[in-house]
């Protein structure tokens, strides 16, 4: 570094602390420029949609959300993985119990994989009961001769092509809630009720993943934990004694794009008296969205729920630097995470410079690898798509990078579902560009199906595995 560069950086770190120490509320980010911000046509509606959210329940609870603070810390400190994961957008349309479960059911066989493969404790992050909202590239879309605003998702506007549907509605919000709170509902149910129990692994499985050829794989691992089980069961560990075998921890995710609806849902925690944005336990800022002056970095600077911010190939060192400070200036473990989704091509090359930033200031964060977001293309038949074997590379290579730079590759990001969808070509189901057009039912981008994302599983438990191995050999030479 220069002395121009340390000189800037050093103005760049007071500018921060000085934004830091500066009043803030839930609405003091209204004074910020906001990006990806719909234009609402009727300032009174809007008014009351967020009245009415403001008097509506949390979503989660700040004990929760500390809870998964903590998870991250482990994350941080190398002793855990982070698994995140789930819909694209989630649709008022698509809204039925059997579509949260198999998403559900989905994550909890990937951390299964992980675990019981890898040997660490999993922390499991849906994209669910929140994830309504997207930013775009454009303003408007244009079919034939006809423009239209955008879709931005459901709590925004609909994804019908008319005027009517793409005029965005403050009372989509209202509904998002009441979507969210149901789900969170089932969620909790779900995880607490029996139904995360180890002993249903092999009844977990979804009939795509049993037609798949993971399926024998799958099958051998779940004989395996069962033979485990029944050991710790003779040994009088059983879900009885041991409540872990019977529960798990979930934890609800989404980018935090709309920031009426979050500051609406942003309460004071009564115990610590702190601020908590209590629509889900952890938020994200998208690659869009991330400027240390702008808006959303304002709005989120304020709330104690862990954070997480997209980094793009477009990130400079400088700029993730300030992002670290304005968000996280205690450097607190567990609070930040790193979301990086480079694109299979670019990862070795952009990432490293990024780690070795942070780990010359002594941060602690969570390193995280989207692999979607920067390898989406577009088909021969026009749909927009994914290559399985463009995810798995950008994975290995932020896996290797880690490796070489001595940092813990802390989790992963997917676009997920439990449905036999056929938006991402490639994986051992072997979809093609022809199959594309038979299940892609995404409202904006192309999904992982159930068998994809259980493939990607095993693959990361064999990295995890290995990388937990190199570490154990070099302490022994140590």
């Amino acid at each position: 570094m220069t002395a121009i560069q340390g000189a800037a950086r050093s103005g760049a770190k007071a500018q921060s602390r000085t934004s830091s120490a500066a009043a803030w509320s839930p609405s003091s980010w209204r004074s910020r420029p906001a990006q990806q911000m719909p234009a609402y046509e009727d300032a009174t509606a809007l008014a009351g949609a967020e009245a009415r959210l403001r008097r509506y329940p949390p979503l989660v609870f700040a004990g929760e959300a500390r809870k998964l603070r903590a998870a991250l810390a482990k994350v941080a400190a190398g002793e855990a993985f982070l698994l995140q994961g789930g819909d694209c957008t989630e649709s008022f349309a698509d809204f039925t119990a059997n579509n949260i479960r198999d998403t559900f059911r989905v994550l909890l066989q990937m951390a299964v994989v992980l675990t019981y493969g890898a040997g660490v404790p999993v922390v499991k992050v849906g994209r669910m009961a929140g994830q309504f909202a997207k930013p775009r590239s454009s303003n408007v879309e244009k079919v034939g001769d006809v423009e239209l605003p955008s879709y931005r998702g459901d709590n925004v506007n609909g994804f019908e092509f008319t005027a009517e549907a793409r005029q965005p509605d403050p009372e989509r919000m209202v509904q998002a809630y009441n979507q969210s709170a149901a789900t969170l509902n089932l969620l909790r149910a779900f995880a607490q009720g029996g139904y995360a129990d180890l002993h249903e692994v092999n009844r977990w499985n979804l009939d795509f993943v049993r037609n798949s050829p993971l399926s024998e794989r799958y099958h051998d691992l779940a004989a395996r934990l069962d033979e485990t089980l029944n050991f710790m069961a003779a040994c009088g560990l059983t879900s009885v004694t041991t409540p872990q075998i019977a529960e798990t921890d979930f934890f609800t995710c989404h980018e935090g794009l709309l920031l009426q609806y979050e500051e609406a849902l942003t309460r004071v925690d009564s115990t610590s008296g702190d601020w908590y944005d209590c629509s889900a336990h952890m938020l994200w800022i998208g690659d869009r969205t991330r400027q240390p002056d702008g808006a959303h970095v304002e709005f989120f600077r304020g709330v104690r729920n862990p954070l997480g911010f997209k980094a793009g190939p477009t990130l400079t060192t400088d700029h993730l630097l300030r992002l670290n400070d304005a968000l996280n200036p205690a450097n607190e473990p567990g609070r930040m995470v790193i979301i990086c989704r480079m694109g299979a091509d670019k990862v070795a090359d952009k990432l490293p410079p990024l780690i070795r930033a942070l780990k010359r200031e002594g941060r602690s964060v969570v390193w995280s690898c989207d692999p979607m977001h920067g390898n989406t293309v577009t088909a021969a038949n026009g749909k927009k798509t994914r290559h399985f074997d463009a995810i798995l590379s950008e994975v290995k290579d932020f896996f290797a990078v880690h490796r070489a730079e001595g940092t813990h590759p802390g989790g992963v990001h997917f676009e997920m579902t439990g449905q036999e969808v056929t938006e991402c070509i490639g994986g051992a189901v072997d979809i093609t560009v022809d199959n594309l057009t038979e299940r892609y039912e995404t409202q904006c981008d192309p999904r992982l199906n159930a068998s994809q994302a259980l493939e990607l599983a095993f693959l990361l438990a064999e990295q995890l595995k290995a990388e937990r191995l190199s570490v154990a050999r070099a302490r022994a030479v140590g």
